[in-house]
């Protein structure tokens, strides 16, 4: 439950991240108006992923909630990333983005550090198999990719 609750949440933001290259390549802008659902969509599952962790595995025992940290850094990199996505999900409404201006496109930039923290903490926490991590790993990279690309093409395109 726990690994499936991670994989969703990660999917989700994959999906939300491939909205702008996606509206990009096609033309069609009314994928914009899913992006905040899938993101939501990757708050709940990544909240559910790491309910069960502290929940099911560790049994809300601080001791081993510490223990488990130490031993495995990885979980850093994940709870990191559940932070962003969290203060993400929280100003996800019209009424925040208003409020908060020009601080809510920074801090919802933080989104390609949660794929990268995401992935990165999926890399880690695998003890063998890596096919799946690397698929991960591989759709970001041509995600961002993509990203850099367009932001270059665009300020050559201005010179």
């Amino acid at each position: 439950m726990l690994d499936r609750f991670g994989n969703w949440g990660l999917r989700f933001v994959m999906i939300a991240l491939a909205v702008t290259p996606l509206r990009r390549i096609t033309g069609r802008n009314e994928l914009l108006r899913f992006r905040r659902m899938l993101g939501l969509f990757a708050f709940f599952y990544i909240l559910m992923h790491f309910l069960t962790w502290l929940i099911l595995d560790q049994g809300l025992l601080m001791a081993a909630i510490i223990e488990d940290i130490a031993e495995r850094p990885f979980i850093t990199l994940g709870f990191t990333a559940f932070v962003l996505l969290t203060a993400m999900a929280a100003t996800s409404t019209s009424a925040m983005r208003r409020r908060m201006g020009r601080r809510w496109d920074k801090l919802h930039y933080s989104v390609y550090a949660v794929g990268v923290l995401g992935v990165w903490h999926y890399w880690w926490q695998v003890k063998a198999d890596i096919r799946e991590p690397l698929i991960y790993a591989v759709i970001l990279s041509i995600l961002l990719g993509y990203r850099v690309w367009w932001a270059r093409r665009r300020r050559r395109a201005k010179i």
